[in-house]
């Protein structure tokens, strides 16, 4: 039986955690129908479009993304204490562009004198949609509704297109969330699209690797050029590496920077790309990336990871075997499942 989302989603826990989405009917909802010939593939720039414009109005920032043919990958951060930063005029304003709101919170925003009970009632209001602001469960319904209505507008039906339920896995510590990024971004390779990260469209990699051109990072018009046509219609900002923050970012909020270097991640990248092409003949690559061993993850098993043949022995929690007991006690529960997975993946820190 599936747990409550309360039971998998603990801020205090982690504010970092891998979703994901799927189709339902059949898989050229986003991608190639084999039938009839007929290309959907503009969905998923539907859907990049979307999680783009959801980080800027949300307190989450995008981490990784994979839109693929019939399922969507996001590796979210939550950012709580900026949501809890904004004064009450900035949550109504931001939630007025999620949706139409009540008059009464119009006038707000607006700036009309109100009445001392029609201000109660604005604060009630806003104190909720304060914490939808930083919600997953929120981010997942303002993405996947209007998706699901413009698909079926399309196609003249009616019914579901995304399965009733996200998958979220809580990331607990900086080994599961770079292994579970790379997961992500590997997914075109992994699925035979293409045989190397940076040709993944619909990926994070494949952006993050266009914005190392310093034009493109420094957003100058004639750079954009050097983007694909399909990356350009839609480029958004992914949480920034320490290298791609200016300093003033990296002063006011360090924790809107992933703990590691640019470089690093890609090599981890690129070497787990060729170790799941090379993989199919039971070889790992050589040369192990360095950030394995500073994050004590167990290359062979990592590779497993990548491959799914480990991931799938995970459940709603990644991370050291620490890190999964004392999420337990939080959570008032003796045993969370994935325990033997995360001791073969994270070695003892």
């Amino acid at each position: 039986m599936p747990q409550a989302r309360k039971n998998q989603i603990s801020l205090d826990a982690t504010s970092t955690y891998h979703c994901i989405s799927r189709c339902v009917r059949r898989q050229f909802l986003c991608g190639r129908d084999a039938h009839t010939g007929k290309d959907f593939s503009h969905r998923r720039d539907w859907i990049r479009s979307r999680v783009f414009e959801l980080q800027a109005i949300l307190a989450i920032d995008i981490c990784a993304y994979a839109v693929m043919s019939n399922h969507v990958h996001l590796v979210l951060c939550v950012q709580r204490q900026a949501a809890l930063s904004w004064d009450d005029r900035e949550v109504a304003e931001r939630w007025l562009k999620l949706f139409g709101g009540k008059p009464l919170l119009r006038s707000f925003v607006a700036g009309e004198k109100l009445s001392d009970a029609q201000l109660n009632a604005v604060s009630t209001w806003i104190a909720k949609y304060r914490e939808r602001l930083f919600s997953i469960s929120w981010f997942m319904r303002c993405l996947n509704e209007p998706i699901a209505r413009q698909a079926n507008a399309e196609d003249n039906v009616t019914g579901r297109f995304w399965e009733g339920r996200f998958k979220s896995q809580a990331l607990l510590d900086e080994a599961s969330v770079v292994a579970a990024m790379a997961y992500v971004d590997l997914n075109p390779v992994r699925a035979g699209m293409t045989e190397s990260p940076e040709e993944s469209d619909y990926t994070s990699i494949q952006q993050r690797v266009l914005e190392q051109d310093p034009k493109i990072a420094a957003g100058e018009p004639a750079s954009i050029e050097a983007l694909s046509e399909d990356l350009r219609s839609a480029i958004g900002r992914l949480m920034p590496f320490p290298g791609q923050a200016t300093t003033e970012e990296a002063a006011a909020n360090p924790e809107r920077i992933i703990p590691y270097e640019i470089q690093d991640y890609l090599a981890l990248v690129d070497w787990s790309g060729r170790a799941i092409v090379e993989g199919k003949r039971g070889k790992i690559p050589d040369n192990l990336p360095p950030i394995l061993e500073r994050l004590k993850i167990d290359p062979e098993n990592y590779v497993h990871f990548i491959n799914r043949t480990q991931k799938s022995r995970f459940h709603g929690f990644i991370g050291s075997v620490k890190s999964m007991r004392s999420l337990a006690e939080g959570f008032g529960r003796s045993f969370l499942k994935g325990q033997a997975a995360a001791a073969a993946l994270f070695s003892p820190g």
